[in-house]
């Protein structure tokens, strides 16, 4: 799929003495500081909208992004598309159209989505689909590391090795496995839980030539390669002298097990170098009380909020109303209170004189380092809001948008 260039998003220089970004992960808290770090954030699956719980995921790397760029550090940022796999496949057969263009134009609006709400482009934005002979590459390295078997022509990778490793237990990871696509019951198999590396082709479904047969690969394996690939060169088989592979691996926290767990093991299983430093999950998100979800069919799409006025700032400040690891609800609620903080921002931004920057800015960076609290980043702004309206005394409100955009991602 030949897909159109992420535009490119202005970000304003910012002179701010910052400290050292720490994330709560998956293995504790870890910092990120001036060295290049190595981000891999999985993409969409291009069958439906992006819908707030996408753009929250997004917008909390992005956030990531921004603060090591502006404290003096480089991040490497790969993201990639999920353009060949059963939903993508089953709606297009669902409503009659061409997977591939059903795919394109997903994507097209995912990206017109992802510029409209600020979140800076991943260096390469890769699909799927164009990966196939870094698949094949992956999986005869598996093969020759003994952690492939073959199940009446696919292939299947052997994750007993790693399952010590378990985030769930394997009760809940053999349900979750069930429900997110695997085939913990299917005949041949050496463990339920081992996934599915590559697909023999069935009748009127896509396929790619390999030397492992004609076919199409599994979910985990895309990423894998994808990611290592493209963030260590094209030599990643033979890496060396490094702790992990790469720095960060983010995602939705519905994406902790199976997926980041066996993508993780797979690089593992080619490379014997433990994936990630560091695994970053996003919570999920509600609506009016309810988990959202396309079979409930309760989801809110960024572009239809666009579509019907909703400034693309007013929504990206009411998702950092919440920390981005916890689980939040949306609602009418949650955008009003949006919508009215951020004219009373512009207000005080369009104003000849308001309260000092510095003290400002040291709390942005100090609520932002401490593991992206962005609660406690608004209630700063917030702060600022009432000394300018109360007690102004400077014109600075030049130096205070350009560090909202750059920090937060707010052009207001």
């Amino acid at each position: 799929m030949r897909i159109a260039p992420w535009p490119s998003i202005y970000v304003p220089p910012l002179e701010l003495k910052m400290p050292t970004l720490r994330l709560s992960t998956s293995a504790g808290e870890r910092d990120f500081g001036a060295d290049e770090t190595l981000m891999y954030v999985c993409g969409i699956t291009p069958y439906d909208s992006t819908h707030l719980g996408h753009a929250a995921t997004y917008l909390t790397f992005d956030l990531i992004n921004r603060y090591i760029s502006c404290s003096g550090g480089q991040t490497l940022f790969v993201e990639n598309i999920t353009d060949i796999d059963e939903p993508l496949l089953q709606r297009a057969t669902r409503d009659q159209v061409d997977w591939k263009d059903l795919a394109l134009g997903q994507v097209q609006l995912f990206q017109s989505d992802m510029s409209a709400l600020h979140i800076l482009p991943p260096a390469h934005f890769v699909p799927a689909t164009s990966a196939m002979n870094l698949v094949d590459q992956a999986i005869t390295r598996m093969k020759i590391n003994g952690f492939v078997y073959e199940v009446e022509n696919d292939l299947y990778f052997d994750c007993s090795k790693f399952l010590d490793k378990l985030p769930i237990s394997l009760d809940e990871a053999l349900a979750i496995f069930a429900e997110r696509g695997g085939d913990p019951t299917r005949s041949g198999k050496k463990h339920p839980l081992d996934p599915v590396l590559w697909i023999a082709n069935r009748d009127n479904e896509p396929g790619w030539e390999s030397s492992h047969g004609f076919g199409r690969p599994g979910w985990h394996v895309e990423c894998c390669v994808i990611s290592l690939h493209y963030l260590l060169g094209p030599d990643y088989l033979n890496v060396k002298g490094r702790s992990t592979l790469i720095d960060i691996q983010g995602g939705g926290s519905d994406l902790i097990f199976p997926h980041h767990f066996m993508s993780g093991a797979q690089a593992q299983a080619m490379t014997g170098i433990e994936f990630a430093k560091a695994y970053v999950h996003t919570g999920m998100v509600g609506l009016d009380g309810e988990k959202m979800s396309k079979s409930k069919g309760n989801l809110v799409f960024v572009s239809k909020l666009i579509s019907e006025g909703v400034d693309p700032m007013i929504i990206r400040y009411a998702l950092l109303q919440s920390k981005y690891s916890e689980d939040r609800m949306w609602s009418d609620s949650v955008l009003d209170s949006a919508y009215e903080a951020v004219n009373r921002i512009r207000l005080n931004l369009s104003k000849s004189e308001v309260s000092p920057a510095a003290p400002l800015l040291a709390a942005l960076s100090n609520a932002l380092s401490n593991d992206l609290d962005t609660p406690a980043a608004l209630l700063a702004i917030n702060q600022w809001c009432e000394a300018s309206e109360e007690n102004p005394s400077v014109d600075e409100a030049g130096i205070v948008a350009r560090a909202l955009d750059s920090l937060m991602g707010l052009a207001l």
